[in-house]
């Protein structure tokens, strides 16, 4: 039957997106239900689907977005069997790397996906070769032509380049592949062996891509060549927003219109979703200083007319900054403000570090979602880490969809060890799961029993199976070693099963992150801090063109468009720049915007 829906649900520019029978480019402003006309799309064509061997593709930036995409479709009643959804590298992985990877010499004789705990320590180990490199400089990312250094100082290129021969030796000797290199050997086999392409176009009628500004070029070549190999029966339905391109430093760029139809070689059609439905018409005015290219943008929220708090704090000095932020977390929850539709933000991570736990230590009345917050490895690829996620999550009707799907990820993975689930099922799973009673306070140690009982009950020996033997080892080496980092630097606490579970529960007190992490999110109040030249923009960028002006318009842009109420900016004095250059001044592009801020 085909999915239908109401006025109610979705707006004329949204409906007329999701009827559109053929490939869609669409330009969606902040809060303009994006993702829901994306969940309606998937919904729609997998009601049309005729053949039962066809899937629908949808590529998400994270792996907490396609979770939300997923169970909402589910909570339209619509049949996701045909469904897939995921990350690009997820879908490089299982769709073109492990049925293909025998065509690509440095594949065929099997491999095997590094986890981010054994990067960390192996770039660490050859960091040490080289003087004044650490492992935060070994970021990097993939074109078709090779390896690009995230880093953004050239004068550690040199010795940066040394590290990854190094790196890439120790990877080809040991049969192992990192999480980019998932990206550079799919755009080989799918280039060097068209007929691959040819396959995956018959069986995908459509390809999803949400937040196409944060794409890369290697990405883009993956998807489009399989669209183009379609000659027009594999439709693109791509959607996001140019101002929000905020990851150009890993190779992220929103493609112009005209360039992504050249190279999908399809008829693309050009469409926008320009009302807001989030924030007031005052921040709208707001944010709407800070667009880089040019879009229409119109309140339709019912609480457009709310008089938003907006203001701007350059007084505070650094020493003040905690207690600024929990007396901005009183007043809001003091307004009726629920803990979880409270954000703090700042531009980098080490100005995150500890500050989480600070917050926590002095508002023991709210619970906090923040860096030093997740008490273990959270490798998405690692086997373990998916069957923690039921481990950690109670049985209920809120959590039933998303249990479930976590279960078929679990035996589709034991299934691609070779091992024998046809008997198990995902509801057969969980049911043995929800049976296991632990009295065991230790997060880790519960995490151990529970795995030990639940494959001894399903009559599983996993310990036969090397991939996922050293899984596990990299499991709890890692999650061990960020316990008695976080204990060391004063959270007690970190390893209790209870702090453990707060992990996968949705919605879970006051988020602190990085104003990268938060983008697709939305808060009644956000609260940023290290509003400071050198930092948005960062200070590589102060030596482009226009001396960083687009990078600091988008970031500003994104900020300010995740809050739906309040908006609190602070430039804090006296953070010290490094090299003895002085204290970082307040962001150019933010000090230079005329608006009437308010007092608070």
């Amino acid at each position: 039957m085909k999915f239908v829906w109401t006025s109610t649900e979705l707006n004329n520019e949204q409906s007329e997106a999701v009827r559109e029978d053929g490939s869609v480019f669409l330009v969606a402003c902040p809060g303009s239900g994006k993702t829901r006309t994306l969940t309606y799309k998937i919904a729609y064509e997998l009601s049309r689907l005729q053949n039962e061997r066809q899937y629908i593709i949808a590529l998400t930036y994270t792996n907490r977005a396609a979770d939300e995409i997923h169970e909402r479709i589910g909570g339209l009643g619509v049949d996701t069997s045909q469904l897939w959804i995921g990350t690009i590298h997820s879908f490089c992985l299982e769709w073109i790397l492990k049925p293909y990877g025998i065509y690509e010499p440095a594949l065929a004789s099997g491999f095997r996906v590094m986890d981010s705990h054994e990067q960390e320590k192996l770039f660490e180990e050859l960091c040490r070769t080289q003087r004044g490199i650490t492992y935060w400089d070994c970021e990097y990312y993939y074109t078709e032509q090779g390896y690009v250094l995230a880093c953004r100082d050239p004068t550690k290129h040199e010795r940066l380049h040394e590290i990854f021969t190094l790196y890439f030796n120790r990877l080809e000797d040991s049969r192992q592949i990192d999480f980019e290199q998932i990206l550079f050997y799919a755009t080989r086999l799918i280039i060097n062996q068209p007929q691959i392409a040819r396959v995956l176009a018959n069986i995908f009628p459509w390809m999803l891509i949400d937040e196409y500004q944060d794409t890369k070029r290697i990405q883009y070549t993956i998807v489009t060549t399989i669209v183009r190999a379609g000659a027009e029966q594999t439709k693109l339905f791509v959607v996001g927003d140019p101002n929000q391109a905020i990851f150009a430093s890993l190779g992220g760029f929103a493609m112009p219109f005209e360039e992504l139809r050249q190279l999908c070689g399809v008829h693309l059609s050009e469409r926008a979703l320009i009302e807001n439905y989030r924030s007031t018409d005052r921040l709208i005015r707001y944010f709407s200083n800070f667009t880089v290219q040019p879009t229409g943008i119109r309140g339709a929220s019912s609480d457009r007319t709310f008089q938003s708090s907006i203001s701007y704090n350059t007084n505070l000095v650094r020493d003040q900054l905690e207690a600024e932020l929990v007396r901005l977390i009183r007043l809001s929850t003091a307004q009726g403000f629920a803990a979880e539709k409270i954000c703090v933000l700042a531009p980098w991570w080490i100005l995150l570090a500890g500050i989480t736990r600070r917050l926590a230590s002095a508002l023991p009345e709210y619970e906090f979602d923040g860096p030093g917050m997740v008490p273990f490895s959270r490798d998405q690829e690692n086997f373990w880490y998916r069957l923690s996620r039921i481990a950690l999550t109670e049985a209920s009707p809120e959590q039933y969809v998303r249990r479930t799907r976590w279960a078929a990820e679990v035996i589709r993975d034991l299934t691609n060890q070779g091992i024998n689930t046809r008997d198990l099922s995902a509801k057969r799973l969980l049911q043995v799961s929800n049976m296991i009673k632990l009295n065991q306070p230790d997060g880790l140690q519960y995490l151990r029993e529970f795995f030990t009982s639940l494959m001894e009950n399903l009559g599983i020996e996993w310990q036969l199976h090397a991939l996922l033997c050293e899984h596990h080892h990299a499991f709890f080496d890692s999650s061990a070693a960020k316990i008695a980092r976080l204990r060391k630097e004063g959270a007690e606490y970190i390893g209790g099963v209870e702090f453990f579970r707060k992990v996968f529960r949705p919605g879970c007190g006051i988020t602190v992150n990085t104003v990268h992490g938060v983008k697709g999110s939305e808060f009644d109040v956000v609260i940023a801090f290290g509003l400071l030249q050198g930092m948005i923009p960062h200070f590589s960028e102060e030596a482009e063109v226009d001396g960083g002006i687009n990078s600091a318009k988008k970031l500003l842009y994104v900020i300010s468009s995740r809050a739906r109420k309040h908006l609190y900016l602070i430039s804090e004095q006296q953070r010290m720049q490094g090299g003895r250059r002085g204290p970082y001044s307040p962001t150019n592009t933010l000090a230079e915007c005329v608006f009437d801020y308010d007092i608070v």
